[in-house]
């Protein structure tokens, strides 16, 4: 099958160009600016990066050829089977800082706590079903997970209207998901406050001296309409005002984890992640 990620990109880059044009206050010479810097990045793509595909084609083909002269025939190499993978000729493998990083950093938390039970809410799916080999997890979302697993519960549930008794959970997570509440992204409704409720619900469903697990952009705070927020780290301490800080780690702009990160740092990210380690008073 042909790669169209090229095209693809080149359609998201087209509508956020036109989004920008029409629905923001830019000056003249910022939309200059975006414009200009857009016409950089659609020019590397057409010919930097799309003349290394149509390359990376061919040596493909070429690759097909000398395997099947080499095939064993144990398994069969037809055409109509080809399935092309084009951009996985790395020298290293890729990753997600963010969400490599902090479902690690939380999982290694929770090993040293070991509640009796840790209730999860729209954090990423591998964190919990992978914290359920050892820790039974309790997973809700505004978009239940339909998954069968010993040890892992899913089920409904509405960040700011949370369904649980006032101070019962010993021990709740929600990484990477308040700085969505209430921008529509994933079908919830609008609500500029949404993040502040969501955050007053897992404050007040988690019992004393329980354990909250909160993850959320970090850098100079604002909202980038409809993905996500980005918050300060007072701004985060100011919404858990109920609890105190056991640990402050951080995934920089740069890369990598700096456990026990000092908190100036989140000033010069732009798009840091701020893995926060409440316990509730």
């Amino acid at each position: 099958m042909p790669d169209l990620r090229y095209f693809r990109s080149f359609t998201s880059g087209a509508l956020q160009l036109t989004g920008a044009l029409l629905l923001t206050s830019f000056s003249k010479r910022k939309q200059g600016m975006y414009f200009r810097s857009y016409i950089i990045q659609l020019a590397k793509g057409i010919l930097v990066r799309f003349p290394k595909r149509i390359w990376r084609f061919f040596e493909f083909v070429a690759e097909f050829i000398r395997f099947r002269r080499r095939n064993d025939h144990r398994l069969s190499a037809s055409v109509a089977e080809l399935y092309p993978s084009l951009n996985d000729k790395l020298s290293t493998t890729p990753f997600d800082q963010h969400y490599t990083y902090h479902p690690a950093w939380a999982a290694r938390i929770l090993a040293r706590t070991r509640p009796e039970y840790h209730v999860d809410i729209s954090s990423i799916l591998y964190f919990g079903t992978m914290v359920s080999a050892f820790i039974p997890v309790k997973f809700y979302d505004y978009r239940p997970a339909h998954l069968n697993l010993p040890g892992y519960e899913s089920g409904f549930a509405d960040l700011k209207q949370l369904a649980f008794e006032t101070g019962s959970i010993p021990s709740i997570s929600c990484m990477h998901t308040i700085e969505h509440i209430g921008l529509g992204r994933y079908g919830d409704e609008l609500d500029p406050q949404g993040d502040l409720k969501a955050i007053a619900e897992l404050v007040r469903v988690t019992r004393k001296d329980g354990d909250i697990l909160f993850v959320t952009p970090v850098g100079k705070p604002k909202i980038q309409f409809n993905s996500h927020r980005i918050y300060s780290y007072e701004q985060i301490l100011e919404y858990f005002s109920g609890c105190r800080l056991q640990e402050f780690s951080l995934i920089p702009d740069a890369g990598g984890l700096l456990v026990n990160a000092d908190p100036k740092l989140v000033q010069q990210q732009t798009y840091g992640c701020g893995c926060f380690w409440f316990k509730k008073n």
